[in-house]
């Protein structure tokens, strides 16, 4: 009898911890990255992490091997939502490819947060993102106060298809039509956020332009791109990035940029998977998470709030 009892409380003790872990990942928010190969979405990744170990819930984080890469973006999310997580994080390449894929998530009543780029479509229940527009804009006042409100200048963007790629290229084109008549923006070019083919699309720039002025990088690799382009060439341009990284850090110490625009690339990873819990609660959340976003130079990239939102 003795030992039947304490076979009863082994398997009841054993059902419960089996239960209990059951429990523990019954959680699982995936989150389905534009990419992988820039410090800017290790950033992100970063900050999901640490929401998911703070907010005790599973958090994948995964990418396509380049930003060009749309097919295999939309398989990734496909195989993400085949495992019916209880919410999903999704930085679209292409804002309209996945609008199929989103209505599925939606008809499984899986709640989708749009993070960095968001999707054109109202599934989504919230998007965390900087405001991209706004940021370009800044990046193209900077660039018209450096180049004396005057000259020739041109943009080498990551593409035309996400929303980060339209709004960063559109708001730094639409304040320089609005402010500055003088400035004239010559070449809209893209190098799929790819540091050589922004190299070769900036050099072939410089080439059908001698008298360029500056060139605005949109991401990154485009920044990273326009610099390399700028030194192979023995050019002296004004060179404007956005994001951080290693490189463009060592370039603006350097003086070969003058200066970049940083996201919080750790708040959107954070953001996103407080958003899905938040979201798989029922918690109403606001339609965008503006996430901020910051000029740094020579002078200010050493500032201690500054540093906060830097990354290698």
């Amino acid at each position: 009898m003795f030992k039947n009892k304490l076979l009863a409380a082994a398997l009841g003790l054993a059902f419960a911890v089996g239960t209990s872990a059951a429990h523990a990942q019954e959680v699982y928010v995936p989150l389905i990255s534009k990419g992988f190969q820039h410090q800017f979405w290790q950033a992100v990744k970063a900050g999901a992490d640490q929401a998911g170990r703070d907010l005790k819930v599973k958090v994948t984080f995964e990418g396509p091997e380049t930003e060009a890469m749309v097919d295999k973006q939309i398989d990734m999310l496909s195989a993400a939502l085949a495992k019916k997580p209880q919410a999903i994080g999704f930085a679209a390449l292409d804002s309209k490819a996945a609008i199929p894929l989103l209505k599925k998530a939606q008809a499984a009543k899986i709640p989708v947060v749009a993070f960095d780029s968001g999707v054109d479509s109202d599934i989504p229940v919230t998007t965390a993102t900087t405001d991209n527009r706004a940021a370009a804009a800044l990046a193209a006042d900077k660039m018209a106060e450096l180049i004396g409100k005057e000259g020739e200048v041109a943009v080498v963007a990551h593409d035309q298809t996400s929303r980060t790629g339209v709004d960063r290229r559109d708001g730094f084109l639409e304040r320089i039509k609005a402010n500055y008549p003088k400035i004239k923006v010559v070449s809209v070019q893209y190098g799929a956020g790819d540091q050589l083919k922004s190299t070769e699309v900036t050099k072939s720039i410089l080439q059908a332009y001698p008298k360029i002025k500056g060139v605005f990088g949109t991401n990154e690799g485009s920044a990273i791109g326009v610099v390399n382009g700028v030194k192979e060439m023995k050019r002296k341009i004004i060179i404007i990035g956005y994001d951080s990284g290693k490189q463009q850090k060592d370039a603006i110490r350097e003086g070969v940029m003058a200066g970049a625009i940083t996201q919080n690339p750790v708040g959107i990873g954070y953001k996103t998977v407080e958003a899905a819990v938040k979201a798989i609660k029922g918690e109403k959340l606001p339609k965008v998470i503006d996430t901020g976003f910051y000029w740094y130079d020579k002078s200010n990239i050493d500032d201690p709030k500054i540093k906060e939102v830097l990354y290698d």
